[in-house]
């Protein structure tokens, strides 16, 4: 409120979106109207954030704090057609979240001004650098009005980030609910040791079952991996669905919109849904696989226990994942109980096996093997090809038959015989050339 530049800092589930939604909205409330004019509601405040799910999030936050006051939001994020994003901007609004790449899109085409904006907020400002939008955000930055008011929120700050922060903001304050990279102490977190992949599967679906979880996140750490698992859960039982970026923008949102409802029991999802996703009273999170990155362990049991409810993270790891164990555990400063997990052999699921060969098929069932073809009836069969000895036999030249016989034949004397190469040459006949006509008499 003082216009001060800040880093705010703090666990997942703490409120950050209202921290800094609720302030603006207070700033700009003397700027409110209710004029039907565009020019009467020029984008004030823009809020970056990193996903298109957290951005949407963000507006329908900002919206409903907003629905009184007189003031326009509006949200601007890919996947989706421009063209309906394109009539909000142009009926005009104060408040503007958007996602750097849709934004950048929009300056391009002209269709939003940034000209009066007097507040920059960027959410999740670590996981914008992770997806690589340092220059876009430094383009949209350029194109700001020097004098502004700079805000970045995130539950994690890296190096990095405080690089970024010392190349924009303008003496910050330094804002911390808890220490640094902390997790909230709300949320029990356990780890179970299992033998292998199958039976890792085989254990998301009895930790769901004995449990009695009503909703989960899975975290998966690839595309394919998530939703390779949610087939996998389907086939044992269990509603699932997966969310991840090769998702169009509508299959995503109503994916989460039917995981909010109760409709999805579990939903698979990668680090897309690890940043701002705000599930009411979600219970559990999984991680299926560690994640590379041990900040994003934050992230993701953020998704539970959230604004002071409690919750239950649960972490699977086979043999190979020691290292990323230790990053975590180095990275929020304490321990975590590992647990053997036996899934038993009921419940783990095998590997499709190779198909039997006949003759093994016929072993096993007792079925008469079928009788082998005879020498004759195993020969060969004939192709449809010629069998004409005029293109099989070598060409043997016949010999020259008499005059007296081919004129007796009725053929004339001077005529060579068939298939014999004597007899008077043909006298060339004169051909044109190119370039000098024929033969000189």
């Amino acid at each position: 409120m003082q216009g001060r530049d800040v880093m705010g800092a703090a666990q997942t589930g703490t409120g950050k979106t209202a921290g800094f939604a609720l302030p603006i909205l207070q700033r700009l409330m003397p700027l409110a109207n209710t004029s039907a004019s565009p020019a009467r509601h020029p984008v004030r405040a823009l809020i970056l954030a990193p996903t298109r799910e957290l951005a949407d999030q963000i507006h329908e936050n900002v919206r409903e704090y907003a629905r009184y006051t007189g003031l326009k939001s509006a949200v601007v994020f890919g996947g989706v057609d421009i063209k309906p994003q394109i009539t909000a901007l142009r009926q005009g609004c104060e408040v503007l979240i958007a996602t750097p790449g849709r934004l950048l899109d929009h300056m391009g085409q002209k269709t939003v001004s940034l000209a009066q904006a007097e507040l920059l907020v960027l959410d999740e400002a670590d996981r914008m650098l992770d997806m690589g939008f340092l220059p876009d955000i430094q383009r949209i930055i350029h194109a700001l009005p020097a004098r502004r008011q700079n805000l970045m929120f995130s539950a994690t700050f890296s190096t990095e980030i405080r690089k970024l922060a010392e190349a924009f903001l303008n003496d910050p304050v330094l804002i911390e609910v808890a220490r640094r990279n902390a997790t909230a102490e709300n949320v029990e977190q356990l780890a179970f040791r299992v033998a292998g992949l199958e039976a890792k599967r085989a254990a998301v679906a009895k930790l769901v079952r004995e449990r009695q979880l009503s909703q989960v996140i899975v975290f998966t750490n690839t595309k394919i991996g998530a939703g390779r698992l949610a087939r996998q859960l389907e086939r044992d039982g269990l509603n699932a669905a997966a969310i991840h970026g090769d998702k169009t923008q509508q299959e995503r949102l109503a994916t989460l919109e039917a995981f909010k409802k109760g409709e999805i029991v579990v939903l698979v999802a990668t680090d897309v849904a690890a940043r701002g996703l705000d599930i009411v009273e979600l219970p559990a999170v999984i991680n299926y696989d560690l994640p590379y990155n041990a900040e994003d362990y934050v992230h993701r049991i953020g998704r539970t226990g959230r604004a002071g409810a409690s919750g239950v993270a649960l972490s699977l790891m086979t043999g190979g994942d020691e290292r990323l164990l230790a990053d975590i555990e180095r990275l929020i400063k304490r321990k975590l109980p590992v647990e053997a997990l036996d899934v038993g052999p009921a419940e783990t699921r095998q590997r499709p096996e190779r198909r039997e060969a006949p003759e093994a098929r016929r072993e096993r069932t007792g079925a008469p093997k079928r009788r082998r073809p005879d020498a004759e009836s195993r020969a060969p069969r004939a192709i449809g090809v010629s069998t004409d000895p005029f293109f099989t036999e070598p060409y043997v030249p016949q010999a020259a038959e008499p005059a007296g016989a081919s004129a007796q034949a009725g053929a004339p004397a001077d005529a060579p015989a068939r298939g014999s190469v004597a007899g008077p040459r043909k006298t060339n006949r004169p051909v044109a050339a190119l370039l000098g006509g024929g033969r000189k008499a």
